[in-house]
């Protein structure tokens, strides 16, 4: 007998390597699924402005990448004695506004970089529902606990979603047409708003991205909220709060990804790369011996091999 549906991972009609350029954006589910990617050897970029749940959020942050984008002080404002950026996650935010521009402005460079010659970007929806501002009327990624009074909250339709990431997309593939665009939903439930806003939300979501995948080339989707919801289906693969999806359900769900996306070659280098971290995290009995020394330094000579043949293959 059969207990429960199970997904059955199809492999992609395009393969993720480790000579591609990564950017990862999105909802908390990103930074679970990025540590795997970075544990895998992946060169990627994760969440420049901290996790973001909202498309349209998301699709200004993009933006203010392609832009270029230098934050100047109004571009910050201050709560409690503690600068913040409407743009960001508070892990940006501190009290001297000087190196929080520092700290904004440094990541937005890198990243912005890293985008002009990313060969994938993954996209994490977490959210339909949206804080706009009054005073400006700017959808913004994080209220930073401001009162309520002074933003409007209301879920975003699918058409909205689709004609401002539709837009996001023409601009991005005419940068790079080769990028591969890769679209996921977060299954972490956003409880706060009650069991069926949290549905119509993550339904939104799931009927915009399916139309913008079928609007535009390049475009993808990779069933993560489904295989935790349908798939695994059991609040024994969420974690304690029983909102997020425990880490035994986020390697599930990477292994469904990696079937899904890398083929036998990839595979092998992610083996070889475990091998080699997991060389150089020993910790010996006597880490003075001259053999635990050449057993170092020949796991040093792998990594560089690796790192140096992933730079020329990409």
């Amino acid at each position: 007998m059969n207990f429960r549906t199970e997904i059955t991972a199809v492999p992609a009609d395009f393969r993720i390597s480790h000579s591609d350029k990564i950017e990862m954006l999105g909802s908390c589910f990103v930074e679970s699924i990025s540590s795997k990617f970075t544990d895998a050897g992946f060169r990627l970029d994760v969440n420049p402005f901290g996790i973001v749940y909202n498309p349209f959020s998301l699709s200004n942050n993009l933006n203010q990448l392609l832009d270029d984008k230098r934050f100047t002080a109004n571009d910050l404002f201050c709560d409690k004695e503690i600068f913040h950026s409407f743009s960001h996650h508070s892990r940006f935010s501190g009290t001297d506004p000087e190196l929080v521009l520092e700290k904004i402005n440094s990541r937005l460079n890198d990243s912005s970089a890293f985008l002009r010659n990313a060969d994938l970007l993954i996209i994490t929806f977490g959210t339909a529902f949206v804080y706009r501002l009054h005073s400006t009327g700017e959808v913004v990624a994080n209220c930073h606990k401001i009162p309520s009074g002074q933003f409007t909250y209301k879920r975003l339709t699918v058409e909205e979603i689709v004609k401002e990431w539709t837009n996001l997309i023409s601009r991005l593939q005419a940068l790079r047409p080769e990028m591969k665009i890769l679209f996921t939903v977060s299954p972490i439930r956003h409880w706060k708003d009650g069991a069926h806003q949290n549905q119509l939300s993550k339904s939104t979501l799931l009927l915009a991205v399916d139309e913008l995948i079928k609007r535009n080339s390049n475009t993808y989707y990779f069933p993560s909220y489904e295989i935790l919801l349908d798939d695994l289906r059991d609040y024994r693969f969420y974690a304690d709060d029983l909102l997020h999806p425990s880490a035994q359900a986020v390697d599930y769900i990477w292994e469904k990804f990696s079937e899904t996306y890398f083929d036998k070659q990839t595979t092998e280098k992610i083996r070889e790369y475990e091998r080699i971290q997991q060389a150089l995290n020993h910790r010996p009995f006597h880490p003075e011996s001259e053999e635990y020394k050449a057993f170092i330094e020949k796991a040093k000579a792998q990594l560089e091999t690796f790192l140096r043949e992933r730079e020329i293959r990409g």
